[in-house]
């Protein structure tokens, strides 16, 4: 072992001085806290995005293609959409604002159109499905609505409900439309859940009083989602630029972008307590520089340049960061661990979209965290180290 690991290894276990051994303490454990902290909420933001970007592509498409007056006979668009390069599938849609009326109460809602035949390739519905109920079962008389709105109106399969649609039709009842609910869908998503209803597309055209072959748009699935952008400018390239064509990254860029700058917010805010947390270091750094002068000036006599001083108390900080950088790690992942296994802490759907706290701790923001840790922890030693290695053997030995 070189001399200077082994004085700072002597340095760091001394027993004799209890007060020192003290403060070497509570410099790991600041450090060690300042980590966790990290790990659990950074992980928890990443959990949040993770669990909104799943639902929010597993009950919308990954891309849109629309045109401000609707699409008439979008069988050819849609050709020329699957052959691009990327597209898993696509699928016709309508939406438009309704209300619901049941009893005595009626509730606005967003009505998707969709085509039963071959939605369930294009968004996750059928996984959402409550029962042995899928999304190709749904006729022109049906309705599949969420299930907070279920729980709010107290519906279940079999049960009918009125939409009142904004505009006159030209069959049935008008603007008035009685439906079958036949199934009930389970995003996990409270909005969702709650304000948006599926109706077969030719419904739907129905209820907007919208011509034979007119729909809003193409729901398009990938390949990969998070190839959207690069898929995007090439389904562009095939059909022109008379559509507006939107990935779910645009449908939600304010959305994604608040939640990246928060995780970015809370890591600035919480590495400022492993910030703090160093100054214990330099703390302990300092007691030892004082503590130590005797020592210092009888090496220094000895001939150990003042390099191999700085060294030594480099060490040792850099250890007392080492050692309470990876308690703060395997406390930070437990505690994760933990969260995420047994979903501990639940919460209000209404406000937070998902029913549990979601914790996803990614190997990228752990070296982060352990790098940025380390780092506070070497800058913390600098002055501490410089003013030992700064001591002269004459000065450090005048008074002993």
């Amino acid at each position: 072992m070189h001399y200077e690991l082994w004085i700072a290894y002597r340095y760091l276990t001394a027993r004799k001085d209890r007060f020192l051994a003290l403060i070497n303490g509570v410099s790991v454990l600041g450090i060690a806290i300042g980590v966790a902290a990290l790990i659990v909420v950074i992980g928890v933001m990443a959990g949040f995005d993770r669990d909104l970007k799943d639902k929010i592509v597993g009950t919308t498409a990954h891309m849109v293609v629309e045109r401000e007056t609707g699409l008439k006979d979008a069988g050819p668009l849609m050709a020329k959409i699957r052959a691009v390069k990327g597209v898993a599938s696509a699928s016709v849609f309508i939406n438009g604002n309704v209300f619901l009326e049941y009893g005595s109460r009626a509730y606005g809602l967003l009505l998707r159109g969709i085509d039963p035949a071959v939605e369930g390739t294009v968004t996750r519905i059928n996984a959402y499905l409550k029962g042995d109920y899928a999304v190709a079962q749904l006729g022109v008389g049906d309705v599949i609505i969420g299930r907070e709105l279920a729980r709010y109106y107290d519906l279940g399969p079999g049960d009918t409900v009125d939409l009142l649609s904004p505009v006159s039709g030209v069959a049935g009842e008008g603007w008035r439309y009685r439906l079958k609910v036949a199934a009930v869908f389970d995003s996990g998503m409270y909005d969702y859940d709650r304000n948006l209803i599926f109706v077969h597309y030719r419904k739907a055209q129905e209820i907007f009083d919208l011509p034979a072959g007119t729909v809003s748009g193409v729901a398009v699935k990938l390949d990969d989602v998070d190839k959207a952008p690069q898929v995007k400018e090439a389904v562009v390239r095939e059909i022109g630029f008379s559509y507006v064509v939107r990935t779910w990254i645009e449908q939600n860029t304010n959305f994604f972008a608040a939640l990246t700058l928060e995780k970015f917010a809370m890591f600035v805010i919480l590495t400022l307590i492993v910030l703090v947390a160093s100054f214990n270091i330099i703390s302990t750094l300092i007691v030892t520089v004082t503590t130590k002068t005797k020592d210092i000036g009888i090496l220094r006599s000895i001939g150990v340049p003042s390099a191999s001083i700085r060294r030594v108390f480099t060490l040792y900080g850099l250890t007392l960061g080492a050692a309470g950088t990876l308690l703060g790690l395997g406390l930070g992942m437990g505690i994760g661990y933990v969260l995420r296994e047994t979903q501990l802490i639940k919460l209000p759907q209404s406000v937070y979209y998902i029913d549990h706290l979601p914790v996803l701790i990614q190997t990228a923001d752990v070296l982060m965290i352990t790098g940025s840790a380390m780092l506070i922890s070497y800058l913390a030693t600098l002055y501490p180290a410089a003013r030992a290695a700064s001591l002269e053997p004459v000065e450090a030995l005048r008074y002993q």
